[in-house]
Formats: structure tokens, C-alpha cells, sequence
């Protein structure tokens, strides 16, 4: 059993490490040819892996820049948020300790990426399906907090929380990342005051 449980965790730290390549070598062939040059297969070539073995991490060449890990780690830490909190305070101190652990780690993949999304059309175009998951996922977790059903209270609060980020992020890029982001973030979110009323 401990075998197999070794195998198993060895086995996933080697998929996250080849996942983890590939983004890498994607966003540098991106920034240094440019999105719409840059191919599946050039990018598997980079890291030492089939085009097949990338379509096996990212369904698409679009994926590798916009799949990542953060929307779930904010979904978790709003859900943790003390219940006496407002919903609207809660996403925002949920979003700043994700961003002081996401900013001390990946800050320049974060701002790579970032700027893809708001310099390729292609991407861009994208922005508004991801941008609405990501509010439905906000709204869950809000839910999940509160011990109730999503309602259209909880949506509106999760779109506004999740259009101020995007706002803050898309600023950051026109400042070509020299604004500190976690500032940025929290200008966005005091001009969605005054907040929401606690909870009943």
C-alpha cells in the first residue's frame, strides 16, 4: 500500500512538473514569436514531449495560457472566510491572500500571461466565458460559505468582485506591471462601495 501510494504521489509531481514545462516554454515562445506563430508542436518540441503528450495537459494552445490553478485556491479560501464577514469582504480578503501567495511565487508568469490575454485578439475574444466561470465559481463558494443556494444576490456580488480584478489586472498590464497589483486590486474593489450589507 505505501508502495503504490509513493508511486502514485511520484507520479503526480512528475505530471505537475511536465505541466508546469509546458507553460513555460509556451509563454517564452510566445513572448519571443508571438502568439499566433508560435504551434502545439513547437512548444512540445521545447520541453521533449510529443504534441500528443501536450494535448494530454491542454486541450488547446489557448488552454496553456488560460488554465491554471488560482480560481480553485480563492473558491477555497473564500469558503474558509469568517461567516460575519460580508460577501463582498470576504472575496476580497479571500483574493488578497491568494494573490501574496500566487505574486510571491509566479508574479512573472502571472503578468506574462496576463498580458497575453489583453494583447492577442484571440485570447481577448475568450475573456468573457473565462471571466464569467470564474464568477460562477466565486458565487459557489460564496453559497457554500453562507450554507445556502446560489441566488442572483450572490452572482452579482461574485461578477462585480470578478469584473474589479479583471479591471485591476488590465490596468497592471497597461502599466507594464510596474503598479504594485495588490494595490490596484484594492482601488478596484472601493469603487464598488458602498458594500453589500452583512448577511441575515
Amino acid at each position: 500500500m505505501t508502495n503504490q501510494a509513493g508511486r502514485g504521489g511520484l507520479r503526480e509531481q512528475r505530471k505537475a512538473r511536465t505541466r508546469r514545462a509546458i507553460q513555460e516554454h509556451a509563454l517564452r515562445l510566445f513572448l519571443d514569436q508571438g502568439y499566433e506563430q508560435t504551434t502545439v508542436e513547437q512548444i512540445a518540441a521545447a520541453v521533449g514531449v510529443s504534441h500528443m503528450t501536450f494535448f494530454r495537459y491542454f486541450p488547446t494552445k489557448e488552454a496553456v495560457v488560460e488554465d491554471d490553478d488560482y480560481d480553485p485556491l480563492i473558491a477555497d479560501l473564500i469558503r474558509a472566510r469568517p461567516t460575519g464577514e460580508s460577501p463582498l469582504e470576504a472575496l476580497r480578503a479571500a483574493l488578497r491572500t491568494g494573490l501574496d501567495a500566487v505574486l510571491d511565487t509566479d508574479r512573472d508568469a502571472v503578468y506574462t500571461r496576463t498580458r497575453l490575454i489583453v494583447t492577442t485578439p484571440a485570447l481577448r475574444a475568450r475573456q468573457w466565458h473565462n471571466t464569467a466561470a470564474t464568477g460562477d465559481l466565486l458565487a459557489a463558494a460564496l453559497a457554500d460559505r453562507a450554507g445556502r443556494p446560489v441566488d442572483l444576490r450572490l452572482r452579482v456580488i461574485a461578477a462585480a468582485a470578478t469584473a474589479a480584478l479583471t479591471t485591476a489586472l488590465t490596468s497592471w498590464v497597461e502599466g507594464e506591471g510596474s503598479d504594485d497589483l495588490r494595490s490596484l486590486v484594492d482601488e478596484a474593489f472601493a469603487a464598488l462601495a458602498p458594500e453589500d450589507a452583512p448577511e441575515d
